[in-house]
Protein backbone atom coordinates (compact mmCIF):
# COMPACT_ATOMS: atom_id res chain seq x y z
CA UNK A 1 0.00 0.00 0.00
CA UNK A 2 2.97 2.50 1.13
CA UNK A 3 4.92 1.35 -1.91
CA UNK A 4 1.67 2.44 -4.33
CA UNK A 5 0.93 5.87 -2.48
CA UNK A 6 4.68 6.88 -3.09
CA UNK A 7 4.11 5.45 -7.22
CA UNK A 8 1.20 7.57 -7.50
CA UNK A 9 2.88 10.87 -5.51
CA UNK A 10 6.27 10.35 -7.78
CA UNK A 11 3.61 10.11 -11.09
CA UNK A 12 1.62 13.37 -9.75
CA UNK A 13 5.08 15.27 -9.53
CA UNK A 14 5.97 14.26 -12.45
CA UNK A 15 2.98 15.80 -14.33
CA UNK A 16 2.66 18.88 -12.27
CA UNK A 17 6.90 18.96 -13.60
CA UNK A 18 5.32 18.77 -17.14
CA UNK A 19 2.16 21.11 -16.86
CA UNK A 20 5.01 23.74 -15.04
CA UNK A 21 7.67 22.80 -17.32
CA UNK A 22 6.02 23.05 -20.71
CA UNK A 23 7.68 25.42 -22.99
CA UNK A 24 6.26 27.26 -25.82
CA UNK A 25 7.67 30.12 -28.67
CA UNK A 26 5.89 32.54 -30.42
CA UNK A 27 7.44 34.91 -32.74
CA UNK A 28 5.65 38.17 -34.18
CA UNK A 29 6.70 39.59 -37.57
CA UNK A 30 5.72 43.50 -38.49
CA UNK A 31 6.16 45.23 -41.49
CA UNK A 32 4.97 49.10 -41.76
CA UNK A 33 5.61 51.93 -43.61
CA UNK A 34 6.05 50.13 -47.02
CA UNK A 35 4.46 52.93 -49.01
CA UNK A 36 3.94 50.96 -52.27
CA UNK A 37 7.25 49.13 -52.42
CA UNK A 38 6.94 45.69 -53.76
CA UNK A 39 10.37 45.78 -55.84
CA UNK A 40 13.53 46.67 -54.87
CA UNK A 41 13.81 49.35 -57.22
CA UNK A 42 14.08 53.45 -57.13
CA UNK A 43 11.37 54.12 -60.01
CA UNK A 44 13.18 57.60 -60.76
CA UNK A 45 15.56 55.64 -62.81
CA UNK A 46 14.93 51.56 -62.00
CA UNK A 47 17.97 51.56 -60.22
CA UNK A 48 18.63 48.74 -57.32
CA UNK A 49 17.58 49.00 -53.66
CA UNK A 50 17.79 46.62 -51.03
CA UNK A 51 14.31 46.95 -49.65
CA UNK A 52 10.31 45.70 -50.37
CA UNK A 53 8.33 43.03 -50.05
CA UNK A 54 9.20 40.70 -52.66
CA UNK A 55 12.29 40.44 -50.39
CA UNK A 56 10.72 40.91 -46.95
CA UNK A 57 8.35 37.39 -48.01
CA UNK A 58 11.90 35.86 -48.35
CA UNK A 59 12.70 36.71 -44.69
CA UNK A 60 9.54 35.74 -43.94
CA UNK A 61 9.34 32.31 -45.31
CA UNK A 62 12.88 31.94 -43.50
CA UNK A 63 11.56 32.66 -40.06
CA UNK A 64 7.88 30.50 -40.99
CA UNK A 65 10.92 27.74 -41.33
CA UNK A 66 12.68 28.14 -38.18
CA UNK A 67 9.35 28.80 -36.02
CA UNK A 68 5.93 27.86 -37.43
CA UNK A 69 4.37 29.58 -34.88
CA UNK A 70 4.82 32.99 -36.63
CA UNK A 71 2.15 36.08 -36.70
CA UNK A 72 2.94 38.59 -39.35
CA UNK A 73 1.13 41.96 -38.83
CA UNK A 74 1.43 44.85 -41.42
CA UNK A 75 1.54 47.98 -39.12
CA UNK A 76 0.09 50.71 -42.17
CA UNK A 77 1.08 53.02 -44.57
CA UNK A 78 0.66 50.03 -47.13
CA UNK A 79 -0.78 50.92 -50.33
CA UNK A 80 0.79 54.60 -51.07
CA UNK A 81 3.62 55.72 -51.81
CA UNK A 82 5.27 54.56 -55.00
CA UNK A 83 4.38 55.08 -59.32
CA UNK A 84 3.27 51.50 -58.85
CA UNK A 85 0.63 52.14 -56.53
CA UNK A 86 -0.21 55.62 -58.23
CA UNK A 87 -0.79 53.86 -61.86
CA UNK A 88 -3.17 50.84 -60.49
CA UNK A 89 -5.25 54.06 -58.40
CA UNK A 90 -4.81 56.23 -60.58
CA UNK A 91 -4.39 54.95 -64.35
CA UNK A 92 -5.96 51.30 -64.17
CA UNK A 93 -7.40 50.13 -60.93
CA UNK A 94 -9.72 47.41 -62.36
CA UNK A 95 -6.39 45.33 -62.70
CA UNK A 96 -5.82 43.28 -59.07
CA UNK A 97 -4.26 45.78 -56.35
CA UNK A 98 -0.70 44.67 -56.40
CA UNK A 99 -0.22 45.45 -52.91
CA UNK A 100 -3.08 43.06 -51.80
CA UNK A 101 -2.06 40.65 -53.89
CA UNK A 102 1.30 40.57 -52.59
CA UNK A 103 0.08 40.75 -49.32
CA UNK A 104 -2.20 37.56 -49.80
CA UNK A 105 0.66 35.48 -51.25
CA UNK A 106 2.62 36.05 -48.29
CA UNK A 107 0.12 35.31 -45.74
CA UNK A 108 -0.39 38.17 -43.16
CA UNK A 109 -2.93 37.72 -40.53
CA UNK A 110 -3.43 41.19 -39.83
CA UNK A 111 -3.13 45.00 -40.76
CA UNK A 112 -3.56 47.66 -39.42
CA UNK A 113 -4.92 51.34 -40.95
CA UNK A 114 -2.22 53.81 -41.62
CA UNK A 115 -2.66 57.48 -42.63
CA UNK A 116 -1.79 57.37 -45.70
CA UNK A 117 -3.77 54.43 -46.47
CA UNK A 118 -7.41 57.15 -46.99
CA UNK A 119 -4.69 59.58 -49.56
CA UNK A 120 -6.24 57.59 -53.13
CA UNK A 121 -10.14 57.79 -51.46
CA UNK A 122 -12.42 55.64 -49.58
CA UNK A 123 -13.17 53.68 -52.02
CA UNK A 124 -10.14 52.52 -53.19
CA UNK A 125 -9.28 51.63 -49.31
CA UNK A 126 -12.35 49.51 -49.29
CA UNK A 127 -11.89 47.81 -52.11
CA UNK A 128 -8.86 46.59 -50.92
CA UNK A 129 -9.73 45.84 -47.56
CA UNK A 130 -12.26 43.81 -49.14
CA UNK A 131 -9.56 42.11 -51.84
CA UNK A 132 -7.39 41.25 -48.68
CA UNK A 133 -7.31 37.89 -47.20
CA UNK A 134 -6.76 39.11 -43.84
CA UNK A 135 -8.45 41.40 -41.47
CA UNK A 136 -7.84 45.44 -41.15
CA UNK A 137 -7.63 46.10 -37.28
CA UNK A 138 -8.80 49.79 -36.10
CA UNK A 139 -10.23 50.33 -32.71
CA UNK A 140 -10.32 53.90 -32.22
CA UNK A 141 -11.23 55.46 -35.91
CA UNK A 142 -15.24 54.96 -35.81
CA UNK A 143 -18.04 55.73 -38.02
CA UNK A 144 -20.31 58.29 -36.92
CA UNK A 145 -23.66 56.41 -37.84
CA UNK A 146 -22.99 53.72 -35.07
CA UNK A 147 -19.59 54.09 -32.87
CA UNK A 148 -18.12 50.62 -34.48
CA UNK A 149 -14.69 50.74 -35.56
CA UNK A 150 -14.42 51.92 -39.39
CA UNK A 151 -13.10 48.51 -40.30
CA UNK A 152 -15.99 46.42 -38.46
CA UNK A 153 -12.51 45.01 -36.98
CA UNK A 154 -11.09 46.66 -33.77
CA UNK A 155 -9.18 43.34 -32.75
CA UNK A 156 -8.87 39.54 -33.51
CA UNK A 157 -8.05 36.57 -31.44
CA UNK A 158 -5.50 33.85 -32.69
CA UNK A 159 -6.06 30.80 -30.44
CA UNK A 160 -2.90 28.40 -31.47
CA UNK A 161 -2.76 24.64 -31.32
CA UNK A 162 -1.88 24.88 -27.82
CA UNK A 163 -4.52 26.87 -26.59
CA UNK A 164 -2.77 30.23 -26.54
CA UNK A 165 -4.97 32.94 -26.97
CA UNK A 166 -3.20 35.76 -28.75
CA UNK A 167 -5.08 39.06 -28.74
CA UNK A 168 -4.06 41.94 -31.86
CA UNK A 169 -5.04 45.28 -31.36
CA UNK A 170 -5.35 47.72 -34.58
CA UNK A 171 -4.49 51.77 -33.31
CA UNK A 172 -3.94 54.67 -35.85
CA UNK A 173 -3.10 57.96 -35.26
CA UNK A 174 -5.51 60.26 -34.95
CA UNK A 175 -4.28 63.25 -36.38
CA UNK A 176 -5.44 62.28 -39.73
CA UNK A 177 -7.83 65.02 -39.85
CA UNK A 178 -5.01 67.65 -40.40
CA UNK A 179 -3.48 66.43 -43.30
CA UNK A 180 -6.37 64.36 -45.18
CA UNK A 181 -9.16 65.28 -47.66
CA UNK A 182 -12.49 66.38 -45.26
CA UNK A 183 -14.51 64.98 -47.78
CA UNK A 184 -12.90 61.38 -47.56
CA UNK A 185 -12.87 61.23 -44.04
CA UNK A 186 -16.61 63.55 -43.37
CA UNK A 187 -18.33 60.18 -41.81
CA UNK A 188 -15.77 59.18 -39.03
CA UNK A 189 -14.49 60.04 -35.92
CA UNK A 190 -10.46 59.72 -34.94
CA UNK A 191 -10.76 59.04 -31.26
CA UNK A 192 -7.68 59.12 -28.63
CA UNK A 193 -5.73 56.18 -29.16
CA UNK A 194 -4.86 56.09 -25.87
CA UNK A 195 -8.78 55.97 -24.30
CA UNK A 196 -9.94 53.57 -27.25
CA UNK A 197 -6.82 51.03 -25.93
CA UNK A 198 -7.85 50.93 -22.38
CA UNK A 199 -11.12 50.11 -23.39
CA UNK A 200 -10.62 47.57 -25.79
CA UNK A 201 -7.76 45.62 -24.25
CA UNK A 202 -9.74 45.17 -21.08
CA UNK A 203 -12.21 43.78 -22.83
CA UNK A 204 -9.81 41.67 -25.20
CA UNK A 205 -7.82 40.30 -21.31
CA UNK A 206 -11.45 39.82 -19.48
CA UNK A 207 -13.54 39.15 -21.63
CA UNK A 208 -11.42 36.81 -24.40
CA UNK A 209 -9.20 35.44 -21.33
CA UNK A 210 -6.18 36.32 -23.89
CA UNK A 211 -2.88 35.32 -22.55
CA UNK A 212 -1.09 38.07 -25.07
CA UNK A 213 -1.93 41.48 -26.10
CA UNK A 214 -0.07 42.63 -28.86
CA UNK A 215 -0.79 46.06 -29.48
CA UNK A 216 -0.25 47.58 -33.70
CA UNK A 217 -0.30 50.90 -33.32
CA UNK A 218 0.42 53.57 -36.70
CA UNK A 219 2.02 55.88 -34.93
CA UNK A 220 5.18 56.65 -32.63
CA UNK A 221 6.53 58.20 -29.69
CA UNK A 222 6.18 61.59 -29.09
CA UNK A 223 8.61 61.23 -26.27
CA UNK A 224 12.40 60.52 -25.51
CA UNK A 225 12.43 56.86 -25.26
CA UNK A 226 14.85 57.17 -21.98
CA UNK A 227 13.86 60.40 -20.32
CA UNK A 228 10.38 60.57 -21.05
CA UNK A 229 10.62 64.22 -21.67
CA UNK A 230 8.76 66.00 -24.56
CA UNK A 231 11.00 65.35 -27.76
CA UNK A 232 8.58 66.82 -30.25
CA UNK A 233 5.21 69.01 -29.85
CA UNK A 234 2.74 66.99 -28.12
CA UNK A 235 -0.07 67.00 -30.43
CA UNK A 236 -1.60 63.70 -30.50
CA UNK A 237 0.27 62.91 -33.63
CA UNK A 238 2.41 59.74 -32.08
CA UNK A 239 1.53 58.65 -28.80
CA UNK A 240 3.41 55.64 -28.32
CA UNK A 241 5.06 56.81 -25.25
CA UNK A 242 1.56 57.20 -23.65
CA UNK A 243 0.27 53.73 -24.11
CA UNK A 244 3.24 52.36 -22.49
CA UNK A 245 2.58 54.28 -19.74
CA UNK A 246 -1.05 55.33 -19.30
CA UNK A 247 -2.41 51.60 -20.34
CA UNK A 248 -2.84 48.18 -18.79
CA UNK A 249 -2.95 44.84 -20.44
CA UNK A 250 -0.01 45.72 -23.18
CA UNK A 251 2.66 43.33 -23.54
CA UNK A 252 4.01 44.16 -27.16
CA UNK A 253 3.77 47.34 -28.75
CA UNK A 254 4.00 47.53 -32.51
CA UNK A 255 4.68 50.81 -34.60
CA UNK A 256 5.83 52.77 -37.40
CA UNK A 257 4.46 56.85 -38.68
CA UNK A 258 8.02 57.67 -38.12
CA UNK A 259 10.16 55.34 -40.26
CA UNK A 260 12.63 55.32 -37.46
CA UNK A 261 14.34 51.43 -36.46
CA UNK A 262 13.77 50.52 -32.93
CA UNK A 263 14.56 47.67 -30.95
CA UNK A 264 14.92 45.54 -27.87
CA UNK A 265 13.32 48.65 -26.05
CA UNK A 266 10.98 48.30 -22.87
CA UNK A 267 9.03 51.26 -21.95
CA UNK A 268 7.54 50.16 -18.39
CA UNK A 269 7.16 46.78 -19.03
CA UNK A 270 6.20 46.76 -22.56
CA UNK A 271 8.11 45.16 -25.58
CA UNK A 272 8.55 47.98 -28.26
CA UNK A 273 10.08 47.50 -31.91
CA UNK A 274 9.57 49.58 -34.94
CA UNK A 275 11.00 48.69 -38.50
CA UNK A 276 12.02 51.43 -40.91
CA UNK A 277 10.43 51.94 -43.72
CA UNK A 278 10.14 51.47 -47.90
CA UNK A 279 10.40 47.17 -46.60
CA UNK A 280 14.05 47.97 -45.81
CA UNK A 281 14.00 46.16 -43.35
CA UNK A 282 11.54 44.03 -40.34
CA UNK A 283 10.71 43.69 -37.00
CA UNK A 284 10.66 40.59 -35.15
CA UNK A 285 9.34 39.92 -31.23
CA UNK A 286 10.20 36.49 -29.98
CA UNK A 287 8.17 35.16 -26.64
CA UNK A 288 8.78 32.56 -25.00
CA UNK A 289 6.32 31.01 -22.84
CA UNK A 290 5.82 28.59 -19.72
CA UNK A 291 2.75 26.75 -18.83
CA UNK A 292 1.96 26.71 -15.27
CA UNK A 293 -1.68 25.58 -13.59
CA UNK A 294 -3.26 25.71 -16.81
CA UNK A 295 -2.16 29.08 -17.96
CA UNK A 296 0.37 30.28 -19.98
CA UNK A 297 2.78 32.78 -19.35
CA UNK A 298 5.25 34.95 -20.25
CA UNK A 299 8.62 34.08 -19.80
CA UNK A 300 11.08 36.23 -21.58
CA UNK A 301 10.39 38.89 -24.47
CA UNK A 302 12.85 40.36 -26.62
CA UNK A 303 12.93 42.53 -29.97
CA UNK A 304 14.86 42.70 -32.79
CA UNK A 305 14.79 44.10 -36.23
CA UNK A 306 16.23 41.96 -39.77
CA UNK A 307 17.69 43.95 -42.33
CA UNK A 308 16.69 43.37 -46.48
CA UNK A 309 20.34 43.50 -47.63
CA UNK A 310 21.60 41.05 -49.57
CA UNK A 311 18.32 39.00 -50.05
CA UNK A 312 16.68 37.06 -52.65
CA UNK A 313 13.81 38.17 -54.58
CA UNK A 314 10.66 35.68 -53.91
CA UNK A 315 9.42 35.24 -57.67
CA UNK A 316 5.79 34.58 -56.30
CA UNK A 317 5.83 37.97 -55.56
CA UNK A 318 7.57 39.01 -58.91
CA UNK A 319 4.65 37.10 -61.01
CA UNK A 320 1.58 38.61 -59.42
CA UNK A 321 2.38 41.70 -60.52
CA UNK A 322 4.20 41.40 -63.79
CA UNK A 323 1.38 42.66 -65.65
CA UNK A 324 0.97 45.63 -63.90
CA UNK A 325 4.62 46.26 -63.29
CA UNK A 326 5.18 46.14 -66.80
CA UNK A 327 1.99 48.72 -67.86
CA UNK A 328 3.43 50.84 -64.86
CA UNK A 329 7.13 50.87 -66.55
CA UNK A 330 5.44 51.63 -69.84
CA UNK A 331 3.57 54.82 -68.60
CA UNK A 332 6.14 55.92 -66.77
CA UNK A 333 8.02 56.51 -70.16
CA UNK A 334 5.52 58.01 -71.71
CA UNK A 335 7.06 61.60 -72.93
CA UNK A 336 5.53 65.02 -71.84
CA UNK A 337 7.37 67.69 -72.82
CA UNK A 338 10.60 69.86 -72.80
CA UNK A 339 12.25 72.24 -70.11
CA UNK A 340 14.04 74.38 -72.11
CA UNK A 341 17.28 75.98 -69.45
CA UNK A 342 18.22 74.18 -66.67
CA UNK A 343 14.92 73.05 -63.99
CA UNK A 344 17.59 69.90 -62.31
CA UNK A 345 17.77 70.11 -58.37
CA UNK A 346 21.26 69.34 -58.26
CA UNK A 347 22.20 70.44 -54.41
CA UNK A 348 18.45 70.21 -52.50
CA UNK A 349 19.92 72.56 -49.62
CA UNK A 350 20.81 74.93 -52.39
CA UNK A 351 17.90 74.88 -53.73
CA UNK A 352 15.97 75.68 -50.15
CA UNK A 353 18.18 78.62 -49.85
CA UNK A 354 17.61 80.32 -53.05
CA UNK A 355 14.69 80.39 -55.67
CA UNK A 356 15.15 77.99 -58.29
CA UNK A 357 13.83 77.52 -61.74
CA UNK A 358 11.64 73.92 -60.43
CA UNK A 359 10.13 75.39 -57.54
CA UNK A 360 9.13 78.44 -59.23
CA UNK A 361 7.32 76.19 -62.18
CA UNK A 362 5.26 74.17 -60.14
CA UNK A 363 4.04 77.54 -57.96
CA UNK A 364 3.36 78.69 -61.67
CA UNK A 365 1.25 75.37 -62.68
CA UNK A 366 -0.59 76.05 -59.07
CA UNK A 367 -0.97 79.72 -60.01
CA UNK A 368 -2.17 79.39 -63.09
CA UNK A 369 -4.76 76.36 -61.94
CA UNK A 370 -6.15 78.27 -59.07
CA UNK A 371 -6.37 81.68 -61.25
CA UNK A 372 -4.29 83.30 -58.17
CA UNK A 373 -1.26 84.71 -57.31
CA UNK A 374 0.03 83.56 -54.37
CA UNK A 375 1.78 79.78 -53.79
CA UNK A 376 3.26 78.00 -52.11
CA UNK A 377 5.19 74.27 -52.45
CA UNK A 378 7.52 71.82 -50.95
CA UNK A 379 10.25 69.76 -52.73
CA UNK A 380 9.22 66.87 -50.74
CA UNK A 381 12.67 64.69 -50.16
CA UNK A 382 15.93 65.01 -51.42
CA UNK A 383 15.60 62.04 -54.07
CA UNK A 384 13.87 64.45 -55.75
CA UNK A 385 16.14 65.87 -59.02
CA UNK A 386 13.77 68.54 -61.07
CA UNK A 387 13.54 68.08 -64.50
CA UNK A 388 15.65 66.89 -67.54
CA UNK A 389 15.66 68.15 -70.79
CA UNK A 390 13.13 65.64 -71.90
CA UNK A 391 10.27 65.54 -69.04
CA UNK A 392 8.58 61.93 -68.82
CA UNK A 393 5.80 60.82 -66.19
CA UNK A 394 8.63 59.12 -64.43
CA UNK A 395 10.05 62.59 -63.80
CA UNK A 396 6.87 63.90 -62.86
CA UNK A 397 5.79 60.91 -60.02
CA UNK A 398 9.59 60.89 -59.00
CA UNK A 399 9.45 64.57 -58.02
CA UNK A 400 5.98 64.70 -56.88
CA UNK A 401 5.03 61.24 -55.17
CA UNK A 402 1.95 62.44 -53.07
CA UNK A 403 -1.86 62.36 -54.51
CA UNK A 404 -2.10 65.66 -53.34
CA UNK A 405 -4.80 68.19 -54.78
CA UNK A 406 -5.19 71.84 -54.53
CA UNK A 407 -6.73 74.62 -52.33
CA UNK A 408 -6.82 78.00 -52.18
CA UNK A 409 -7.34 79.79 -48.87
CA UNK A 410 -8.06 82.97 -47.56
CA UNK A 411 -4.99 84.37 -45.72
CA UNK A 412 -4.10 87.59 -43.80
CA UNK A 413 -0.92 88.99 -43.85
CA UNK A 414 0.27 87.72 -40.55
CA UNK A 415 -1.01 84.01 -41.17
CA UNK A 416 1.71 84.53 -43.66
CA UNK A 417 3.93 85.90 -41.71
CA UNK A 418 3.35 83.42 -39.21
CA UNK A 419 3.44 80.60 -42.17
CA UNK A 420 7.23 81.62 -43.31
CA UNK A 421 8.33 81.86 -39.45
CA UNK A 422 7.51 78.50 -39.39
CA UNK A 423 9.33 77.59 -42.25
CA UNK A 424 12.52 79.18 -41.24
CA UNK A 425 12.85 76.54 -38.61
CA UNK A 426 13.23 74.04 -40.90
CA UNK A 427 17.45 75.39 -40.29
CA UNK A 428 19.86 75.65 -37.38
CA UNK A 429 23.15 77.51 -37.56
CA UNK A 430 25.49 75.42 -36.16
CA UNK A 431 29.39 77.07 -35.91
CA UNK A 432 28.57 79.18 -38.61
CA UNK A 433 26.95 76.54 -41.10
CA UNK A 434 23.49 76.10 -42.19
CA UNK A 435 22.24 72.84 -41.56
CA UNK A 436 18.59 70.83 -41.54
CA UNK A 437 17.49 71.45 -37.97
CA UNK A 438 16.81 68.66 -35.73
CA UNK A 439 15.26 70.50 -32.61
CA UNK A 440 12.50 69.06 -31.13
CA UNK A 441 14.52 66.04 -31.89
CA UNK A 442 12.74 65.32 -34.85
CA UNK A 443 13.33 61.51 -36.64
CA UNK A 444 12.48 61.64 -39.69
CA UNK A 445 13.54 64.82 -41.67
CA UNK A 446 10.66 66.60 -42.40
CA UNK A 447 11.63 68.11 -45.76
CA UNK A 448 7.88 68.06 -47.12
CA UNK A 449 7.21 70.66 -44.27
CA UNK A 450 9.51 73.24 -45.87
CA UNK A 451 7.74 75.76 -48.16
CA UNK A 452 8.92 78.05 -50.87
CA UNK A 453 6.35 80.96 -52.00
CA UNK A 454 5.94 82.49 -55.04
CA UNK A 455 3.89 85.57 -55.38
CA UNK A 456 5.22 87.33 -52.44
CA UNK A 457 9.10 88.61 -52.06
CA UNK A 458 11.05 87.86 -48.68
CA UNK A 459 14.00 87.05 -46.76
CA UNK A 460 14.46 84.52 -44.36
CA UNK A 461 17.55 85.20 -41.95
CA UNK A 462 18.46 82.49 -40.33
CA UNK A 463 21.10 84.48 -37.92
CA UNK A 464 17.87 85.53 -36.33
CA UNK A 465 15.94 83.47 -33.09
CA UNK A 466 13.22 81.75 -34.10
CA UNK A 467 9.96 83.16 -35.13
CA UNK A 468 12.30 86.38 -35.83
CA UNK A 469 13.71 85.40 -39.40
CA UNK A 470 11.41 86.57 -41.45
CA UNK A 471 12.97 89.91 -42.21
CA UNK A 472 11.20 90.97 -45.52
CA UNK A 473 7.77 90.42 -46.81
CA UNK A 474 6.53 92.26 -49.90
CA UNK A 475 3.67 91.90 -52.35
CA UNK A 476 3.56 93.80 -55.94
CA UNK A 477 6.61 96.10 -54.72
CA UNK A 478 5.05 97.39 -51.06
CA UNK A 479 5.25 95.38 -47.97
CA UNK A 480 3.03 92.69 -47.22
CA UNK A 481 -0.35 94.32 -45.04
CA UNK A 482 -0.42 92.08 -42.20
CA UNK A 483 -4.38 93.13 -41.81
CA UNK A 484 -4.90 92.49 -45.55
CA UNK A 485 -6.45 89.63 -47.17
CA UNK A 486 -4.43 86.85 -49.59
CA UNK A 487 -5.57 84.12 -51.59
CA UNK A 488 -3.29 81.11 -51.40
CA UNK A 489 -3.14 78.37 -53.53
CA UNK A 490 -1.70 75.17 -51.43
CA UNK A 491 -2.11 71.37 -51.60
CA UNK A 492 -4.65 69.97 -49.73
CA UNK A 493 -2.40 68.62 -46.59
CA UNK A 494 -1.05 71.79 -46.28
CA UNK A 495 -4.33 73.87 -46.45
CA UNK A 496 -5.78 71.48 -43.65
CA UNK A 497 -3.13 72.38 -40.97
CA UNK A 498 -0.85 69.31 -41.95
CA UNK A 499 2.52 69.62 -40.52
CA UNK A 500 1.96 72.02 -37.99
CA UNK A 501 1.12 74.71 -40.32
CA UNK A 502 -2.06 75.55 -37.65
CA UNK A 503 -2.47 79.10 -39.28
CA UNK A 504 -3.90 77.50 -42.14
CA UNK A 505 -6.49 75.25 -40.56
CA UNK A 506 -10.34 76.17 -40.71
CA UNK A 507 -9.46 79.39 -43.30
CA UNK A 508 -11.94 80.03 -46.21
CA UNK A 509 -11.71 78.25 -48.69
CA UNK A 510 -11.92 80.09 -51.74
CA UNK A 511 -11.70 77.11 -54.81
CA UNK A 512 -11.28 73.38 -54.38
CA UNK A 513 -9.40 72.03 -57.12
CA UNK A 514 -9.92 68.17 -56.73
CA UNK A 515 -6.92 67.31 -59.56
CA UNK A 516 -3.56 65.90 -58.57
CA UNK A 517 -1.05 68.16 -58.51
CA UNK A 518 1.03 65.28 -60.24
CA UNK A 519 -1.61 64.99 -63.34
CA UNK A 520 -2.03 68.95 -63.40
CA UNK A 521 2.08 69.17 -64.42
CA UNK A 522 1.90 66.44 -66.98
CA UNK A 523 -0.93 68.09 -68.48
CA UNK A 524 0.48 71.55 -67.87
CA UNK A 525 3.56 70.39 -69.72
CA UNK A 526 1.44 68.13 -72.69
CA UNK A 527 -0.08 71.05 -73.62
CA UNK A 528 2.78 73.56 -73.79
CA UNK A 529 5.64 71.12 -75.14
CA UNK A 530 8.17 73.06 -74.55
CA UNK A 531 8.74 74.93 -71.02
CA UNK A 532 11.43 77.85 -70.22
CA UNK A 533 13.19 77.32 -67.48
CA UNK A 534 12.80 80.89 -65.11
CA UNK A 535 14.01 82.12 -61.75
CA UNK A 536 12.52 85.69 -61.21
CA UNK A 537 15.02 85.45 -57.39
CA UNK A 538 11.90 86.70 -55.38
CA UNK A 539 12.91 84.97 -52.26
CA UNK A 540 16.20 83.93 -50.24
CA UNK A 541 17.83 82.51 -46.95
CA UNK A 542 21.01 84.33 -45.64
CA UNK A 543 23.38 83.85 -42.81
Amino acid sequence: MIRLIIGITYLLIGELNMCINEKFKLTILETSDVHGTVLPINYSDNSYSDCGLAILSTIISSERKVNQNTLLIDNGDMLQGTALTYFHAKISNNMPNPMIEAMNIIGFDAAVVGNHEFNYGRDYLENAIKASNFPWLCANITKKATGESFTNKPYIIKVLDNGLKVGILGLTTKYIPNWENPETIKDLDFNDVVESANKWLNIMRKQEATDINIVAYHGGFERDLETGNPSEKLTGENQGYELCTKVSNIDVLLTGHQHRVIENLCINGVLVVQPGYNGNCIGKISIDFVKSSGKWSIHKKMSSIIDANDRDVDKRILNSIRTIETATQAWLDIPMGQIEGDMLIKDPMKARLKDNAFTEFINNIQMDAAKVDISNIAIFDNQCKGFNHNVTMRDIISNYKYPNTLKVIRLKGYDIKEALEKTAEYFSLVNGKIEVSKAGGRFKLQHYNYDMWEGIDYVIDISKPIKSRVTKINYKNYPLKMDGDYDVVMNNYRAGGGGNYLMFKGKTVIKDIPIDVAELIANYIFERKTIKATVNNNWKVIY
